[in-house]
C-alpha cells in the first residue's frame, strides 16, 4: 500500500493505534484491496461456467496429527480450466487451508488469511490459538457473503495441530458454510463437488490409528473415488505426472509430502485398482 508518495514516508494510518487484524486495517484504509469486496452491482449475478472452480479437497486425522489433500483440477462449466491447480496451502507453521469454489477469490482469500495470521503474531507477540484462527477465517468468509450470493462462493477447509488438545486429538478439522458458520469435524471431512464420494470412501477406509503412509493412501483412494464419480474432480494424471497434493501437520509443523512419495503411493494405488477397480473395502490398518 502506498504511503505519502511525495516524500516516500509511510502514511499516517500506519502509525495510528488499532487492533491486531490486518483485514480490519485494510477495510478502514484501503477497502478496494480486499478480495471480499462486492464485484458486481446489486441484482447482477455471475454467469454459470464462466469462472474457474476448484473441486474436491479433504482432510483426516491420524496417529501423528492431521492430513489435508486435494485434487488438481479446476473446471469452468464443462471445460477443464486448469489441470495442476494447487488447492492446499500452509496458513502458518501449524495450520493449513484448502479450498473449493471460485478459484480467483479463493487464492486471494488464502493469501489475505496468511497475512492476517502473520500480522497478528507480529502485533501481539504470540500466535493465535487454533480456535481463533478458525474464527478469523470465518470472518473472511462472512465478508464474502455478497459475492457468494452472486454465484462466487469460496468453501475452505481448515486443519491444524493443536498442542493444547488431549493426546490423540491434536489434529483438528474445521469446515465452514458460506455465511461463516464454523463446524469442527471429528476424524475426517471433504468439501467440493466430489465430496459426497470422497466422504463415502473415507467412511469405509478411515481408522484413527493410521500411520502417515496409510493416511496418505486413504486420502488418495478417496480422491480417486471422487474423480471416478464426479467429472469435475481430477484423478491422477500419470502421463503428465500430475498427482494430488497431500500435506500433513504434526508436532514438527507443516509438511507437504514430496512429489516422489506422492507419485509412488499413487502408482501403487492405481496398480492395485487394475485388479480391484472399485478400490479397497476396508482400510489396510484394519487388517493388521
Amino acid at each position: 500500500m502506498a504511503g505519502n508518495e511525495s516524500d516516500g514516508r509511510l502514511a499516517e494510518e500506519f502509525f495510528t493505534p488499532g487492533n491486531s487484524s490486518f483485514t480490519d486495517f485494510l477495510a478502514a484504509h484501503r477497502p478496494a484491496l480486499l478480495p471480499t469486496r462486492r464485484p458486481f452491482p446489486d441484482g447482477v449475478t455471475a454467469a454459470d461456467g464462466q469462472f474457474p472452480h476448484g473441486t474436491t479437497v479433504l482432510a483426516l486425522t491420524y496417529g501423528d496429527g492431521v492430513l489435508i489433500a486435494g485434487d488438481r483440477r479446476a473446471t469452468m462449466g464443462n471445460v477443464i480450466a486448469q489441470r495442476d491447480l494447487e488447492k492446499v496451502h500452509p496458513a502458518d507453521d501449524y495450520t493449513a487451508v484448502a479450498f473449493a469454489g471460485t478459484v480467483g477469490l479463493a487464492v486471494d482469500m488464502v493469501k489475505l488469511y496468511q497475512v492476517e495470521l502473520t500480522h497478528f503474531e507480529k502485533i501481539e507477540g504470540i500466535p493465535m490459538t487454533l480456535n481463533a484462527k478458525a474464527t478469523r477465517l470465518a470472518g473472511l468468509i462472512r465478508q464474502n457473503l455478497g459475492q457468494a450470493m452472486q454465484g462466487l462462493a469460496v468453501v475452505p477447509l481448515l486443519v491444524g495441530y493443536d498442542p493444547t488438545a488431549p493426546e490423540g486429538a491434536k489434529g483438528r478439522i474445521f469446515t465452514f458454510d458460506v455465511v461463516g458458520g464454523t463446524y469442527e469435524k471429528p476424524d475426517f471431512h471433504a468439501e467440493g463437488s466430489g465430496s459426497p464420494y470422497a466422504r463415502g470412501a473415507l467412511k469405509k477406509l478411515y481408522r484413527r490409528d493410521m500411520s502417515r503412509r496409510d493416511a496418505a493412501l486413504t486420502a488418495l483412494q478417496a480422491l480417486y473415488d471422487a474423480a471416478d464419480d464426479d467429472s469435475a474432480t481430477g484423478g491422477p494424471d500419470i502421463n503428465r505426472r500430475i498427482f494430488p497434493i497431500v500435506s500433513i501437520i504434526t508436532e514438527n509443523g507443516f509438511e507437504r509430502l514430496p512429489e516422489p512419495e506422492t507419485e509412488a503411493l499413487t502408482r501403487e494405488m492405481v496398480a492395485h485398482r487394475q485388479n480391484q477397480p472399485d478400490g479397497p473395502t476396508v482400510s489396510p490398518a484394519a487388517t493388521t
